[in-house]
């Protein structure tokens, strides 16, 4: 399970972010963090996402609350799509 953890200090080293705005994501459950020994890590799956969050907040000046909106949005687009592939689906069966 550990191998798929990374430290957050890592990243935020890696993509020169402060440790407090991956603790605001967290808070707010656009991540989740797994404390392990007094260590906080990040699953490598949540990666992208929080790359993606870190260019909405540096490039396009995004506040957290924004970000929050986005990927709420993003997730019910997801969610909108495969009820519609479902619904294609079985409206082949009746074809």
């Amino acid at each position: 399970m550990k191998n798929y953890l990374i430290p957050a200090e890592h990243i935020c080293s890696h993509y020169n972010i402060e440790i407090s705005f991956v603790d605001a994501l967290n808070k707010i459950g656009l991540i989740e963090i797994e404390i392990i020994e007094q260590t906080q890590f990040i699953h490598q799956e949540q990666i992208g996402d929080l790359e993606k969050m870190i260019r909405l907040n540096n490039e396009l000046n995004v506040n957290l609350e924004g970000i929050d909106v986005i990927f709420n949005l993003l997730e019910k687009e997801r969610q909108l799509r495969n009820e519609l592939t479902v619904l294609k689906n079985r409206l082949r069966l009746y074809e």
